[in-house]
């Protein structure tokens, strides 16, 4: 005690105790705060790389999953779909048959078939007009002599390459999102970690 009758040990370890407190209550406030800007688990999923099966999909048929919110189509393209890319390019059917919009697929897709692998075709499922999802037909149509996808919302048609037709309300061709090859069966959408040649 000092000569005022102050205890000075005590105020000191008053002060010591409430300094203490007083940082444990901040470090529990600031930690929901800053964990509050990290991205949540579902977020952290919507972004991150899918991978496809694609073992059991049949010549002409078309597998759906799901990609950072949006449809990614998978097509297995017989011998006919893949000879009728080519009389489409040969003809003034196309507003991009060569695919020049390079923001439309990643380099090593920018070639007739818009795919690694000629028969397989990966795709964003969604119309590059107003975003709506097309119907895949995977025989002629009325609209689409070779088959191909058509948007019946406003008409905007595609080939099986997701090259857009002329004349169309879409601006550009249906977009090749970025994959690779984990094996023969195993696509992965979102990376390209695997081979993409």
């Amino acid at each position: 005690m000092s000569k005022d009758g102050v205890n000075t040990s005590r105020r000191t370890f008053l002060i010591g105790l409430t300094s203490a407190v007083g940082a444990v209550g901040a470090v529990g406030v600031a930690v929901p705060f800053v964990k509050s800007w990290l991205p949540s688990a579902r977020a952290e999923n919507a972004g991150a790389p899918v991978q496809i099966d694609i073992s059991k999909l049949e010549p002409g048929q078309r597998v759906v999953r799901e990609w950072r919110g949006q449809p990614v189509w998978v097509v297995r393209r017989t011998p006919e779909m893949l000879s009728g890319l080519e009389k489409l390019a040969a003809g003034n059917v196309l507003a991009d048959p060569e695919s020049e919009n390079t923001n439309q697929q990643p380099g090593y897709a920018q070639n007739a078939h818009r795919s690694i692998k000629p028969e397989v075709l990966v795709l964003i499922g969604t119309c590059t007009h107003l975003g709506c999802s097309p119907t895949y037909n995977p025989q002629p149509t009325v609209q689409l002599e070779q088959g191909g996808f058509f948007c019946p919302c406003h008409g905007s048609m595609f080939d099986f390459a997701g090259r857009v037709y002329r004349s169309v309300p879409a601006p550009t061709n249906l977009v090749v999102p970025p994959h690779s090859y984990l094996s023969d069966a195993v696509i992965i959408i979102g990376s390209e970690e695997g081979e993409t040649a």
